[in-house]
Parts: structure tokens; sequence; C-alpha cells
């Protein structure tokens, strides 16, 4: 069938968008199997409880089209009960579900002390295939509840898909008290099977190798080159609109597809968001783009400081920028008492251009002892 996630993978090599690879290959023929599966057989079946299905984790280097696979996966999954989620966004999820049962719970309205039963239930009713990407753990408060939150999620017949940098074994790596996020690790590995892609290339620089990454001026040239690395950094997958929740608050994702985000310098500089906005953004996605950078003149303070603050948390968070301006980064303030202040972000700007630091893999998070 077409709809499959190995014919769609072959008719990609097929067409020259994919190149073939045997790692990518062994993975999806994997997914494949899973897919199959998830099919109900016959009539009767579809009201016969049956065991659920080993998930599977993914672990390899950045660039090896984790994502890439995941998407061929996710699109084709007849499971009408799915949800794809990045990780940490999901976890976030969680504790705010946490926090509203123990709100219910002081004003009479639910029974029972423990949150996590009731919070897994509901998760489970809404998903039986949950997709997770970019798979961590690197915050204590996540570290301490894993374990009963999965095991509550597998014995509701949950099935968890999941791509990661990192195989289980490192997670919660050099995290306070690890020792009692052990069982988690391997629950695990009880319920997934554990797949590295061993791909030697990495496709993410791959495709922007020689590319110029700078735009200007603002113009209907720079729009279509920043068109065309967007088509060539997601691979021409569909962009949809996405949230995320920061601290009770919704940022809006204009254009997303395959921890790729582009916006407009309106979206992130005009809007009233601040640090932890943009520090959400950055763990989120590896490549950000944004169109239409203005020059920053002194009656555009506000955003001058929204931008500094903003490309902060992508250079910390090695995030690949791609931008449209009206001028070269040592241009964008040219007047003003905060133009000696902003020549460090120039040169951040400049060093983000360079084929050095694309190559450098995405830090979604600060180091776990910086967490805990």
């Amino acid at each position: 069938m077409n709809s499959e996630p190995l014919a769609k993978y072959n008719a990609l090599i097929e067409s020259g968008i994919l190149q073939p690879d045997s790692g990518q290959a062994d993975v999806v023929v994997r997914l494949n199997s899973l897919n199959e599966m998830l099919k109900p057989t016959s009539f009767t079946q579809i009201f016969k409880k049956k065991p659920s299905p080993r998930g599977i984790y993914i672990h390899g280097d950045v660039g090896r089209g984790k994502s890439m696979l995941m998407d061929l996966f996710y699109e084709s999954a007849e499971e009408k009960r799915k949800r794809r989620v990045h990780f940490h966004a999901f976890m976030q999820e969680v504790h705010e579900r946490i926090h509203d049962y123990r709100q219910q719970l002081k004003k009479g309205l639910v029974k029972g002390d423990d949150p996590i039963p009731p919070v897994a239930s509901d998760l489970s009713k809404s998903a039986r295939l949950l997709c997770f990407d970019e798979f961590q753990v690197k915050d204590i408060a996540d570290a301490s509840i894993l374990g009963r939150l999965f095991e509550a999620l597998f014995s509701a017949g949950v099935i968890v898909v999941a791509t990661s940098n990192r195989i289980p074994d490192e997670l919660y790596q050099g995290g306070l008290n690890r020792h009692r996020f052990l069982p988690f690790i391997d629950l695990l590995k009880t319920r997934v099977d554990v797949l590295y892609l061993d791909s030697p290339t990495d496709y993410r620089l791959d495709r922007l190798k020689g590319y110029p990454v700078w735009f200007k001026p603002i113009g209907s040239a720079a729009r279509n080159e920043m068109d065309n690395a967007f088509i060539r950094m997601t691979g021409g997958a569909d962009a949809i609109r996405a949230t995320l929740s920061v601290k009770g608050r919704e940022v809006v994702i204009p254009n997303s597809a395959q921890g790729v985000a582009r916006f407009e310098f309106t979206d992130l500089c005009t809007a009233n968001l601040g640090a932890a906005d943009y520090l959400e953004l950055a763990r989120i996605f590896h490549t950000v783009f944004i169109d239409n950078i203005p020059i920053l003149s002194p009656e555009r303070r506000n955003e001058a400081i929204r931008f500094v603050n903003l490309i902060d948390a992508l250079y910390e968070h090695k995030v690949k920028l791609l931008a449209s301006a009206e001028a070269d980064p040592s241009e964008l303030y040219p007047l003003g008492d905060s133009a000696f202040e902003f020549r460090r972000t120039a040169s951040r700007l400049y060093e983000m251009q360079s084929e050095d630091y694309f190559s450098l893999g995405h830090n979604s998070g600060a180091d776990i002892t910086d967490e805990v």
C-alpha cells in the first residue's frame, strides 16, 4: 500500500528526494512492521483486546533523518487515537495536569492523593499511540515521576515511538539521585525496541552546505531564497501552525516542520515575548527562520532588546538561524545608546553563519547540573 512507511520511503528515493541509506532503511522496515501490527486484521478483532505491540526508540546523531522517519510513520499509522508531541512539551503538559488535579483535590472535586493514575488514565484515553520527538530527561521534576507515569501508560496499553540523540541508558546521566531513575530505564527497555540509526551522513548540514543563510536586503529575492532554504531544511514536508505553552501562555509558531520553525520578525520581537519564551523555542527547535529583520533604529529599542534576548537563547542552544534582513548584522543597530552593546549580538550573528557553527549539535537544554 502506498500509505505504508516503507512504500513512502522507497518512493522518496526513487524520486531523488532522498539518497539510499542502509541505516534509515533498517529503521523504516521496523516502523513498517509496527504499522502493520497496529492495523485491525478483521472485524471481530476490532472489538477483541490484543496485547499491545512493542514500541520503538530510535536514537542516533543529529541530522541523520530521525524526524523524517517519524513523519513517514506517523502519517501512515492507521491508529485513530494517536498523538505526536515533543517530549519536553509533553512533560510540561503532565506537570500542568498534575497541578490542576491538586487544585481540584483542595476544592474537594476529586478523590485520591496521587495524581499520577488519573493523569495517565486521561492521557491513555486520548492516545493509544504516543510519538515523542527528542526524548530526553534533564529535569529532576520529570525524572521523579517518569517511572510511575509510564508504568501506568504502558499498563493502559499505550504504545510509545520515540526519537532521541541518546540511548536509554544515558538518559538523565549525571542527574541528582539518578539511581532512583534507573528503574524507569529498565521499564522503557522492556516495552520498546531500541534501534540505532546508523547513518554516516549529517543530512541537515548537507542540505545547507555551500548555501548562504543570511539574505539581504528585504524583498522578493530574499523571500524566494528563504522559501527554498525552508524546503531544503524540511525535506519539503508540509508546514503546520503550532503553539507552545510557556508558563500558562501560548506562543504561536506560524510554520513548523521537522524541528524547523519559521517566523516573521514581528512575530518574535514586536509581540510581547520574553526570555522564557525564547528559551523554550530554542529547546524545541533545532533550526529557526526569521523573515524581514529591519534596521533597529533607536525608536525600536524594545524590539532590539527582544532581538538580543532571542539571539542569545538561540546561540546558547546552538540553534541554526536563517534570516532575511535589511542589512548585515553589524549594520542592524547603527545608532543610539545600545549600539555598543549590540556589537556582541552582531558578532554572534556572524558566527552563526559559519560552517563550524552549523556542524554543532543542537543543545536542547542546559547541562543537568544547572537544572537540578
